[in-house]
């Protein structure tokens, strides 16, 4: 593929710009009771970008990725690991290029990937192409364990030799490369399919994956493999088939839409009883959440360019929710839904079956006066009239989010501190909500 020649990717570029200047003790304030109403610009998913980096390693061509969420703390941190990998990154816009044709580094070392998890994801790629790779175990919200198993017994069945040592995942491959296998995963895990999809695309044989994540994050990042000449089949099923090819090549990608963002600002919207206009939403991705929203008496609809949204004139009403795997209720808009029962009329249950610790947001949003009993993984939320403005602390991405929401429509001022956790995930959240209506700032620490 022939780089564009005012933004090349080439390894002699500067790579990307310094990180984010703001402080872990900044905060954000807001002054609840306003509604919200204009347009937002979804940005490119998170959850997909990282994965498309990672992807990057498998070829020594230039990749570009358009709609990029460059200005994630999480993109800062992933440019980071694969520039002391070795790879050129560089983010300009919403456009991003890497090249890993210079990587001469195979270890991923724990004061880069304690940050972020899906740092786990330079692994398969880095064995598939190289025969080898030292990566940390793994950090990231501490929303519960999630442990890396998975992702080291498909390896294996690769025939990937693995050991743990010192904190750090050990991996090289058998002579002549991996080998492609039938694997089947004992419970549905995201990351654990996209590093054996990734590792397969170079392995010798075919991979037939099975028990497979279907997120569409997961067909975005095989989107992409396709297009750097991967053969891929079966995205969007529980069954992804690879057959391996000798090499990859550079490609050009669009990040699909977040749709988490997208649904976190369908429940501002609604929350606040205003009508939002989410450029780039994708109401397809968000099925299972549209029901339950639906429910409670959002309305929402898709138009040419994006999703429109706004609350049918009533009080929401409280419905039961239960997290499960794509296409069920995401974990990832748990968090905001609560918030959103909060100030519902009558009760409703939320049901966390995928992290075992991520209700740490419970007890935040009852120093704003929310009425929620955790039982087990099970939280009953009942509706109170008003929420009242306090300081409250973030305790993870998801949480933080959910901390802004309830502000929104609290009488008088909250202010959620912590929001480093914020910025891992969404992109200029108060100047996108400030341009909507809303009475939000970002002030320093003290």
């Amino acid at each position: 593929m022939s780089p564009s020649p005012s933004f090349s990717a080439d390894a002699a570029q500067p790579l990307s710009p310094p990180p984010l200047a703001t402080s872990s003790l900044d905060k954000i304030r807001i002054r609840g009771g306003k509604s919200l109403n204009g347009e937002i610009t979804i940005s490119g998913a998170k959850n997909a970008a990282l994965k498309l980096m990672s992807a990057a390693l498998l070829t020594g061509e230039s990749l570009y990725l358009e709609n990029a969420p460059n200005a994630l703390r999480d993109i800062a941190s992933q440019s980071d690991l694969l520039e002391y990998l070795g790879c050129a990154v560089k983010r300009e816009g919403r456009l991003m290029a890497l090249n890993a044709s210079t990587v001469d580094n195979f270890t991923a070392p724990y004061d880069l990937v304690r940050k972020m998890r899906t740092s786990i994801l330079v692994l398969g790629p880095l064995l598939a192409r190289f025969g080898q790779a030292r990566v940390s175990l793994p950090g990231g919200c501490a929303i519960g364990t999630r442990p890396v198993d998975l992702h080291l017994k498909g390896l294996a069945e690769l025939g990937a030799e693995i050991s743990i040592e010192e904190g750090y995942i050990n991996a090289t491959a058998p002579q002549g490369g991996l080998q492609g296998a039938t694997i089947r995963f004992p419970k549905v895990s995201v990351g654990a399919t996209e590093n054996l999809m990734m590792a397969a695309t170079l392995a010798k044989g075919t991979t037939i994956l099975q028990n497979a994540a279907r997120e569409p994050e997961i067909n975005d990042l095989g989107e992409c493999l396709i297009k750097m000449g991967a053969k891929i089949s079966g995205l969007g099923t529980d069954t992804i088939t690879i057959e391996g090819v000798p090499h990859l090549s550079g490609a050009r990608h669009e990040i699909v839409a977040d749709r988490i963002e997208a649904g976190t600002y369908i429940i501002a919207a609604a929350m606040t009883g205003g009508t939002l206009n989410l450029k780039n939403a994708r109401l397809d991705h968000l099925t299972s959440a549209l029901g339950h929203l639906s429910q409670a008496g959002i309305e929402v609809q898709q138009n040419m360019d994006g999703v429109l949204v706004h609350r049918n004139g009533h009080r929401l009403k409280g419905v039961d929710i239960m997290t499960e795997p794509y296409p069920g209720f995401p974990t990832d808009l748990q968090a905001q839904f609560m918030a959103m029962l909060c100030t519902a009329e009558g009760a409703g249950m939320v049901t966390e079956t995928i992290f075992e610790n991520r209700f740490m947001h419970v007890p935040e949003l009852a120093r704003m006066g929310a009425d929620i009993t955790v039982q087990g993984h099970s939280a009953i939320v009942r509706g109170v009239e008003t929420l009242k403005g306090a300081e409250v602390m973030a305790t993870d991405l998801r949480a933080s989010v959910a901390l802004v929401l309830a502000g929104l429509v609290a009488e008088g001022t909250t202010t959620v501190n912590r929001i480093y956790h914020l910025e891992r995930g969404y992109e200029d959240i108060t100047g996108k909500l400030s341009a909507c209506g809303a009475e939000i700032e970002r002030v320093g620490g003290e």
